[in-house]
C-alpha cells in the first residue's frame, strides 16, 4: 500500500490539473464572473470527478451494490467524456488564435460604420415671467442639430470571448458525440467476427473446427443481465464445436453479479463450453467465480489440459495475477507431459504468456485482456506493454488471437475498438 501512495498521489494531482484547464476553457473563459452560469460550471466540474473516483473506489471498498450502480453511470462515462473533451479542446488551442487573428482582419477589412445622427431635441414652451419673476437663469447652451454618435466595433474582448465559446462549443459536442457513438457500439451488443487459423499438426477430421471466442464481458454495476443474454444469444446462433470464455468475466463478487451472469448457463456448443481465470475474477474472488461457472455448465481449466474429440488437445492456465495467491499459470503442470505430435490450443487470458506457450509447443493460444485498446489512443498504450493487441500474429511456430473482447471495464464505451466475439475456424492443411 506504501508502495502504491505515489502513484495516487501523481494520479490525483493529473486528475485534478485536467479539471482545472477544463474549468478554465469551458467555465471561467465563457461567462461571467459571479454569474450564476458560472457557479453551476464550477460545481459540477467539482462534483463529476468526485463521482468517477467514486466509481473507480467503490467497488473495491466494498459499497453496496446499489451504490456502485447510482455512481457507475455518471461517474464512468465521464472519464469517457474528459479524455476526448481534452483531445478536442488540444486541437482547440491550434485553432484558437488563427480563428481570433481571422475576426480581427475581418473586423478592419469591414467598411466604416455610418454616422448616427441624433435629431436636436424638441424646443419646451417658456412660460411668460412677470416683473416679480426672479431673474431669468442663464440659459443652458443648445444642443447643436446635426451632432453624431459613433458606434462601437466589436473589441478585441468580445472577440475572445466569441472564440472561446465557439472552440469550447465545439470541443464539448465532438466529445459528446463521440462518446454517445462509442457507448451505443457496447451496449448494442459484440459482432461475430470470423477467422480461419490453419495449423500444421491439426488432423483432417478435425478441419473446419469452429472455437466460439469470447473475453472481457465484464459483467459489473454498468452490464448486467441484460448484456449477458446479448453475448449467449450471439455465441449460440454460431453454433459452434467449442465455447472458450478467456477471463475478465466479472467486475464483483458471486453475491452482486450472479444473478447477471445466469444466462451463461444457456451457452450451447458440441463439445461445451471452457474458462479460465482473468486478472480481474482475482479483484473479485476467483476461487468463488471458478465454482459459480460451473454451476453454470462452464468447465474451469486451472492448469489443465484434456483430449477434445475431434483429434486436438485443449489446455487452459490461470491467469499471471493469480499469482498473488499461489494460483498463477502453471505451464509445466497443463502442458508439460504431452504428446507433442498432437495440436494443441491453449486458453490465456493475457497475450504477454505467449514466451511460455512457445517454449511448451502450443499450436495456437487464445486470449483477451487488451480490450483492443477500448479507448483510441488507448491502443498505444496496449501495444507498449502486450505482444499482439488484436487479431492473428505468428511468434515461431505458435500462433497467437487476442479478441478485443465482448464488454468493456470503466466506462461502457468503445472507440476504435468495437467488442467482438470471434468464431476461430481452425483448418487442416491435410485436408
Amino acid at each position: 500500500m506504501i508502495a502504491f501512495l505515489p502513484f495516487l498521489v501523481v494520479a490525483l494531482a493529473l486528475l485534478g490539473a485536467v479539471h482545472w484547464y477544463v474549468w478554465r476553457r469551458l467555465v471561467r473563459d465563457v461567462t461571467a464572473a459571479g454569474g450564476p452560469a458560472r457557479r453551476v460550471g464550477t460545481a459540477v466540474v467539482v462534483a463529476l470527478p468526485l463521482l468517477s473516483v467514486a466509481a473507480l473506489a467503490s467497488g473495491r471498498a466494498g459499497a453496496p451494490f446499489l451504490f456502485q450502480q447510482v455512481v457507475a453511470w455518471p461517474g464512468f462515462l465521464w472519464l469517457a467524456v474528459l479524455l476526448y473533451l481534452v483531445l478536442a479542446l488540444a486541437v482547440g488551442e491550434a485553432v484558437r488564435p488563427l480563428l481570433t487573428r481571422w475576426l480581427a482582419r475581418r473586423a478592419a477589412a469591414a467598411p466604416a460604420p455610418e454616422p448616427v445622427p441624433v435629431p436636436a431635441p424638441a424646443p419646451v414652451p417658456v412660460p411668460e415671467r412677470t416683473a416679480e419673476a426672479e431673474p431669468e437663469a442663464e440659459a443652458a447652451p443648445e444642443a447643436e442639430t446635426g451632432d453624431v454618435v459613433e458606434r462601437p466595433v466589436a473589441s478585441e474582448v468580445s472577440r475572445r470571448l466569441f472564440v472561446a465559446r465557439v472552440v469550447g462549443g465545439a470541443a464539448a459536442a465532438a466529445a459528446a458525440g463521440t462518446v454517445a457513438n462509442g457507448a451505443y457500439g457496447v451496449l448494442r451488443g459484440p459482432r461475430v467476427k470470423r477467422v480461419t487459423v490453419p495449423l500444421a499438426k491439426l488432423p483432417r477430421a478435425a478441419h473446419g473446427y469452429r472455437i466460439a471466442v469470447v473475453s472481457d464481458i465484464h459483467l459489473g454495476p454498468i452490464l448486467g443481465r441484460a448484456h449477458s443474454q446479448r453475448i449467449v444469444d450471439a455465441i449460440n446462433a454460431t453454433q459452434p464445436d467449442l465455447i472458450a470464455v478467456v477471463g475478465d468475466l466479472v467486475d464483483g463478487t458471486v453475491e452482486n453479479l450472479g444473478p447477471a451472469a445466469e444466462p451463461l448457463a444457456r451457452l450451447r456448443a458440441r463439445h461445451g463450453s471452457f474458462f479460465v481465470t482473468g486478472n480481474h475474477e482475482y479483484f473479485s474472488g476467483a476461487d468463488a467465480w471458478v465454482d459459480h461457472v460451473r454451476e453454470l455448465g462452464m468447465r474451469p481449466l486451472r492448469n489443465e489440459r484434456l483430449e477434445i474429440p475431434a483429434g486436438f488437445d485443449l489446455a487452459g492456465v490461470d491467469d499471471v495475477a493469480g499469482e498473488s495467491e499461489g494460483r498463477g499459470p502453471d505451464f509445466a503442470r497443463a502442458l508439460g507431459d504431452r504428446d507433442r505430435s498432437r495440436t494443441a490450443v491453449l486458453l490465456a487470458h493475457q497475450p504477454v504468456v505467449i514466451d511460455d506457450a512457445v517454449a511448451h509447443g502450443v499450436d495456437l493460444q487464445l486470449s483477451g485482456h487488451t480490450h483492443g485498446g477500448q479507448l483510441w489512443p488507448g491502443n498505444l498504450l496496449a501495444e507498449l506493454a502486450n505482444p499482439t493487441v488484436a487479431g492473428l500474429e505468428r511468434y515461431g511456430d505458435t500462433q497467437l488471437y487476442v479478441s478485443r473482447g465482448a464488454g468493456a471495464w470503466g466506462p461502457p464505451v468503445r472507440v476504435g475498438a468495437p467488442s467482438d466475439i470471434t468464431v476461430v475456424q481452425l483448418a487442416s492443411k491435410q485436408a
